[in-house]
């Protein structure tokens, strides 16, 4: 059979959750043949979830996870399907993708090249197999080849690349080819970054071309497992030209692609010779909803509750809940949305309410905003929190802390025997005001079962902008991976072209803590630097690991600033990086949305203690 048709499923898994993840492959072979597919491809390690982390190292979970193939077994009838999960050998754990047809295990591959770069760890857990090795594998009473194998699958000969393995010099399609493989797939578990979708289907294409053959990838989807978001990206390619993809992103659990192929034909019958577009403020938007949607749902919590200060940080995280729920209600519709967020009690009244309110009555009913002020703070501040809650739904209250904030202070007194001032203690004097804020919004969120959303960008995770618990305080830090310049150019897009007229008054603020009296004029570019010269140095400094004296000498070569104030600039955020690391490995849980960040639990690990750079310092005088 060479004309036959194939897909990719994209699933969206939780960790060790059995029931979910079976279920979902289930559908995806339902789907696939009540399409006529003969071959799909699923998600690397898509039956037990990727993100399991140290339980992989367990003798139960892989033994567990290799009982279930017998219950997916029944479902392959007429079709081949991939299964990841993870399998013990003689004491190592591999990574592997089973193959079933007719009810059958047929085959076991292992993969070959482990991600241990930036967020990855998977040489942690699992063992890399050796190119061209096969050995016998004893599974469900039946002696299967395991390693490094081809399959015949109805007429097409079939290979394995597994995430990594693709992006290897030493790849498996290297020998593929000299086996005149005609299909690769590519069972994957990518996350989400920014730009890295068009990287991948450059990869896939022109793997394709090189190799001539077919080339199905297939990734997970949603927030699996609190950190990382998969896009649930399926792209299918052939012969140098790319043939299907689908919409990423998406908020239904299983997505499925399908396409007819002539698999002794060089020249594709489908071919859209074009690739998916990116339009960044957009993506960052689907990827926050979907990450934030899923995090409340597989937590099992009834909503967020939200310290909204009206600056551009909370009001981005207001805005982010808003477009869950609109975009989520416009994929899956109200009755879907609602279940899967376990708020079933609202779909019956959900019916009576008019559909252009339908988002803002269930945002009334899962977010909760507070003002929390301070002599310190504006009326223009509190306007611009009202109007931004008021305009998508949100729940909304106000308090002054002026009563908490007084009470340390004058303990503080009695022990110093001297009064506070801002001459002598102004940074405890300005971290008793975020701190005081904390317990009394960390009540609200206890008592509302709901996620307290900590507010802090990268930018203030660089160089320890944040009051330690105080605005840190809380469940989920969903902007904490992106900077403060992008959020404010953010903010200025989701005006304009998501419609929210009440953030122009946050857009005509000048960012400030609003911790300091009035007269003192505080803002945040003031305390720190600019925020566009933090984005250049944090990217050669902590993603390029450049010192500071190469830092330098190429943004001294861009003209930025003066020589000697880019000095004073590099200098501090150097010296406030080493101070802080302790605030960072105390952060809570954040997205993963660039190509970098400062999470020392995902991507950046820096000591706790060191010298601060005090030689490279110096070196930077002498330049």
């Amino acid at each position: 059979m060479a004309i036959i048709k194939v897909a990719g499923a994209a699933l969206n898994q939780i960790p060790i959750h059995w029931h979910h993840n079976l279920t979902n492959i289930e559908h995806a072979i339902k789907m696939a043949k009540s399409e006529g597919v003969k071959i799909l491809c699923l998600p690397e390690l898509c039956l037990t979830g990727y993100g399991c982390e140290d339980l992989f190292l367990s003798e139960w979970l892989p033994q567990k996870a290799v009982s279930l193939i017998s219950i997916i077994a029944p479902f392959t009838q007429d079709i081949a399907v991939t299964i990841g999960l993870p399998i013990r050998l003689n004491g190592f754990i591999y990574n592997c993708a089973v193959v079933l047809k007719n009810e059958s295990v047929i085959g076991i591959s292992a993969k070959q090249f482990l991600a241990k770069d930036g967020v990855h760890y998977e040489p942690r857990w699992f063992n890399s197999w050796n190119a061209g090795e096969v050995i016998n594998f004893h599974i469900n009473g039946k002696n299967v080849k395991f390693g490094d194998l081809t399959y015949d699958l109805f007429g097409v000969k079939v290979g394995f690349e597994i995430c990594e393995d693709a992006w290897h010099p030493d790849r498996p399609a290297n020998r593929l080819v000299e086996k005149n493989v005609q299909l690769i797939l590519n069972p994957s578990a990518s996350h989400f970054a920014f730009g890295k979708s068009h990287t991948r289907e450059k990869l896939i294409v022109e793997s394709s071309g090189q190799y001539q053959c077919y080339y199905i990838y297939a990734n997970l989807l949603g927030n699996e497992a609190g950190r990382m978001i998969y896009d649930g990206e399926i792209v299918i390619a052939g012969h140098g030209k790319i043939l299907q993809y689908n919409n990423k992103l998406s908020f239904k659990d299983v997505n499925i692609i399908s396409l007819e192929i002539d698999a002794n034909n060089s020249s594709p019958i489908s071919d859209i010779s074009k690739f998916s577009k990116e339009d960044k403020f957009n993506i960052f938007t689907q990827a926050e909803s979907l990450a934030l949607f899923d995090y409340m749902r597989k937590s099992h919590t009834k909503g967020f509750v939200l310290s909204l200060s009206g600056g551009a940080d909370s009001s981005s995280c207001a805005i982010l809940v808003a477009e869950m729920i609109r975009r989520s209600i416009l994929e899956l519709g109200v009755e879907l949305c609602l279940k899967k967020l376990h708020l079933t009690a609202l779909v019956e009244k959900c019916k009576s309410i008019n559909e252009r309110e339908i988002s803002n009555f269930i945002v009334h009913n899962i977010l909760h905003c507070a003002y929390q002020g301070t002599k310190n703070s504006s009326l223009e501040t509190l306007k611009s929190a009202e109007e931004l809650a008021q305009e998508i739904g949100a729940k909304f209250d106000h308090w002054n802390i002026d009563e908490e904030v007084n009470s340390y202070s004058d303990k503080i007194k009695k022990i110093l025997k001297r009064p506070l001032s801002w001459d002598k203690d102004d940074l405890a004097m300005q971290n008793i005001q975020a701190r005081a804020r904390s317990p009394i919004i960390w009540m609200l969120a206890n008592i509302k079962n709901s996620l307290l959303m900590v507010t802090s960008n990268r930018s203030e995770g660089d160089v320890g902008y944040a009051t330690m618990d105080g605005d840190t305080s809380g469940s989920i830090a969903p902007i904490a991976a992106v900077d403060k310049y992008f959020i404010i150019k953010w903010l200025k897009w989701a005006e304009k072209e998501l419609n929210y007229s009440s953030l122009s008054l946050v857009n005509n603020l000048n960012p400030t803590a609003e911790l300091r009296p009035p007269d003192k004029n505080q803002t945040d570019e003031d305390d720190l630097m600019p925020y566009h010269i933090i984005v250049e140095i944090e990217k050669l400094a902590i993603k390029e690991r450049l010192s500071p004296v190469e830092i330098f000498n190429i943004l001294n070569n861009q003209t930025l600033e003066k020589a000697e104030v880019l000095k004073v600039y590099i200098k501090k955020f150097f010296r406030l990086w080493s101070r802080n690391q302790w605030k960072r490995e105390r952060t809570a849980p954040a997205f993963h949305l660039d190509d970098f960040n400062v999470d020392p639990r995902t991507w950046c690990r820096f000591p706790i203690l060191s010298s601060g750079y005090s030689d490279e310092l110096d070196e930077l005088d002498n330049v």
